[in-house]
């Protein structure tokens, strides 16, 4: 049975990581446009490695926390599949703006996605622990690397943006559990 708010728990969450994007955007420009998808996957897995560590630790040294991190997860995961579809680059070849639209549609993608699955799997996501959705990107990550490593190639498996996909859901199920806590 679905639940009533996890369209507009998914739509706060999804804005959250997007007034963080846009924030970066006026602070940086679209600086992450020179990165290859590979080194974006890569990023993630700092992420995703940071939640674990302070899930595992309970301490943060630095001062941040698990939110922030799901938070950049997300964004990065967007970046990657704009990085897919639009190839790299080596300046800032993009307006604030065009990768905010960008953004956009590739959130409004992945909310569809999780619409989808969420009825097949009858939000099952929502009696999980955050601890699984970290455990669940970091898998989601390895696949991605072995599909880079074999340059895109798969037999059977989704490519690399169904796994950032999932990934960028992961995340925004961990932002919605971990704002649920507080």
């Amino acid at each position: 049975m679905d639940n009533p708010n996890t369209n507009s728990q998914f739509d706060a969450a999804l804005a959250e990581c997007r007034k963080v994007f846009t924030a970066k955007l006026q602070d940086y420009g679209a600086s992450w446009r020179i990165m290859r998808p590979a080194a974006v996957t890569d990023q993630i897995f700092i992420k995703a490695k940071r939640i674990r560590s302070l899930e595992t630790k309970g301490v943060s040294k630095v001062g941040e926390g698990i939110l922030p991190e799901f938070i950049a997860i997300v964004n990065y995961g967007i970046i990657g599949i704009i990085q897919l579809r639009y190839g790299y680059s080596d300046t800032k070849d993009m307006t604030p703006e065009h990768a905010t639209e960008l953004y956009d549609n590739i959130a409004a993608e992945a909310k569809n996605l999780m619409i989808a699955k969420n009825h097949d799997y009858d939000e099952a996501w929502r009696s999980m622990r955050v601890l699984s959705y970290t455990d669940l990107i970091l898998m989601k990550i390895e696949r991605t690397k072995e599909i880079e490593d074999n340059n895109g190639l798969t037999k059977v498996s989704e490519g690399i943006d169904a796994n950032y996909f999932d990934m960028i859901n992961y995340a925004v199920f961990g932002i919605i559990q971990l704002c649920d806590e507080i």
